[in-house]
């Protein structure tokens, strides 16, 4: 059952390497199911104090939002459709639905600029 409620995925970062984390279901069931279905997406990188960001073509509502949240977490912004990484303390703009975490590689989000391709896919 472990393996339905975490799905590894990986971060492919454009021009600075591999990150990892996991999508984890209880978070915001609805938002996790709709983005397991949707992977891989990708897109360009846009950052904000210590959070990297691309948009996605996903519409969702708020599901468990947020406005706190801890390093490392990866959430979906509804407001702006897009997956967000939290690498360091800085904390969301807006309401977040928390979908899972990154367990390798969170430091390569500091050297990620804007205009960067992400891709994030199953693993």
């Amino acid at each position: 059952m472990a393996g339905l409620s975490r799905i590894p995925v990986r971060f492919l970062i454009q021009g600075v390497g591999e990150a990892r984390g996991e999508l984890v279901r209880h978070l915001s069931p609805r938002t996790v199911d709709r983005i397991v279905r949707s992977l891989p997406l990708e897109g360009l990188a846009a950052t904000w104090m210590e959070e990297v960001y691309f948009e996605v073509d996903l519409k969702m509502g708020v599901e468990n939002a947020k406005t706190r949240v801890e390093t490392g977490a990866v959430a979906y912004w509804p407001m702006g459709s897009a997956i967000c990484i939290f690498y360091g303390s800085s904390q969301p703009v807006g309401p977040v639905n928390i979908i899972g975490r990154v367990t390798e590689g969170l430091e390569l989000f500091r050297r990620v600029k804007a205009g960067t391709v992400i891709r994030m896919e199953r693993l």
